[in-house]
Order: structure tokens, then C-alpha cells, then sequence
């Protein structure tokens, strides 16, 4: 089977996509769309670098070599940390994987491409706030719209320890208030979590629903000006804003 009679590298990608990820394996939407980033990715890589526009790459094309200059593309170019680079080649490593059973005659590039190891890296202990300067980052003016969202959000970041994306990702109706508040959670790989809600969280919960009261239950519980959910990159903005306002009373931070 040669370069002709194989399965295009647009073939495979099609399929990976459409019914190996979504029928097959049931990936979660965000580790698709990691996948799909990855790809872009990798292409403008191979247009820039190589001179191989997206309609004429193959799967020969992604040898080892290609796969090593492109990780290093990430690191250095793009400034990319090592457990992003590790992730970039965890979703070309799933694709290879499959296409490897869709296109034995490239086995051996394959086999070859597979084994452009992980990078390691040394995890960096996670610290913590005392007490009192997390309340101080928490203690969000709420005389705007704004302030009484970012207060909120926080205080929920803090009552249950969860990711961003898992705050931002909070609808209405994953909200329980009563005699035991609680809020459910959706993580990575589709798994759930309910965790319980101290009472001053129930308490600031009640008062933005009863200031907000046109969220809908599937709508975000922490929107955007225009009803959106949340980015990152939102959080991340007003977390540091909270912490700047903060350090006027703590300046360690």
C-alpha cells in the first residue's frame, strides 16, 4: 500500500473526529476540543515550517522527527510549559494509536512516531494563603454588579476547592439551597461531584439569585456582562484585580 492507496491523512482525521471520539470512545466536548486545538496546531506548524499545507500532509508526514521539531516549536516558540507539551502529544499519540489500525502500511513510521517520549518535569509543591489574606482577596466591593459576582465566585472557589473551569461551568440548576445546601460540580472526563455549602455560602447564593433573578436553571450561575459563561481568562482578570485590592491591606501578597 503506498502513499496513494493509503487512507489520507484528511480521511483519518475525519474519522478520529467524528465517529471514533464521539460514538466510540464518548469523549467529553473539552478533551475534543483539545484534540481539534492540538491538530490546528500541529498543521500551522507544518506550513510554516515545512512547507506542507494542510491539504497535501500525510501520515508519513508525522514521523518522529516532525513530531520532535514540532514539540520543540511549542516549548520554544510558543513559550508552551512542559505538561502543555505533554498534552499536545497525549492527543497525537491517541490519534497514531487509531490510525495505526486504519493504515497497517505505516506501521513502522507509526511505531517510530509512538515512541518520541513524554517530557518529565518537577512538580511544584502547591502553597497556600493564611486565613486571614484569602478572606482580604475574598472581600470583594460589591457596590457593582461586578464586585458582587466576583465575590461570589470567590467565596465558592474557597467553600469547596474546586478548578476554574469547574466554578465557571456551575449552572443553575447544579445549585441546592435549603436545610443542607449544596452545589454539584462536573469535572474532567464527565465525572460529577456534590459538595456541601457552608452557610454563609448559601446565604450569599440566596442574596445573587434574589439580585439575578432572571437566570434561567441551565444558564451559568456566574455569567458574563451579556449572560455568557466565564472564560479563564475572565477569572484569572478578576482574580487579579481582587488580589491587587487586597494588598493594600496585605502587601505580602
Amino acid at each position: 500500500m503506498n502513499r496513494q492507496t493509503s487512507p489520507t491523512f484528511a480521511t483519518l482525521v475525519q474519522e478520529f473526529f467524528g465517529p471514533y471520539m464521539l460514538q466510540q470512545r464518548a469523549l467529553s466536548p473539552r478533551t475534543v476540543a483539545s484534540y481539534r486545538d492540538t491538530f490546528v496546531l500541529l498543521l500551522n506548524y507544518a506550513e510554516k515550517a515545512c512547507s506542507l499545507p494542510a491539504h497535501n500532509f500525510q501520515l508519513i508526514d508525522l514521523n518522529a522527527q516532525f513530531l520532535a521539531s514540532f514539540l520543540e516549536h511549542l516549548e520554544i516558540q510558543r513559550n508552551n510549559s512542559v505538561r502543555s507539551r505533554n498534552v499536545r502529544l497525549a492527543a497525537v499519540r491517541s490519534f497514531l494509536k487509531f490510525a495505526a489500525r486504519r493504515d497497517p502500511a505505516n506501521l513502522a513510521i507509526i511505531e517510530q512516531a509512538l515512541a518520541v517520549p513524554m517530557k518529565r518535569f518537577d512538580r511544584h509543591m502547591v502553597g497556600f494563603l493564611p486565613r486571614e489574606q484569602m478572606l482580604a482577596i475574598i472581600d470583594v466591593a460589591t457596590d457593582t454588579w461586578l464586585g458582587q459576582r466576583d465575590r461570589l465566585m470567590l467565596t465558592l472557589m474557597f467553600n469547596t476547592g474546586a478548578r476554574v473551569s469547574e466554578i465557571i461551568g456551575v449552572r443553575m440548576s447544579d445549585v441546592v439551597l435549603g436545610p443542607s445546601s449544596s452545589i454539584r460540580l462536573h469535572g474532567k472526563g464527565r465525572k460529577q461531584r456534590t459538595l456541601p455549602l457552608w452557610k454563609n455560602t448559601a446565604r450569599a447564593l440566596r442574596e445573587w439569585l434574589q439580585l439575578n433573578p432572571q437566570i434561567r436553571a441551565d444558564a451559568p450561575l456566574l455569567p458574563t456582562r451579556d449572560g455568557r459563561m466565564m472564560t479563564r481568562a475572565n477569572v484569572t482578570r478578576r482574580l487579579a484585580h481582587a488580589v491587587d485590592s487586597a494588598a493594600t491591606k496585605h502587601p505580602e501578597l
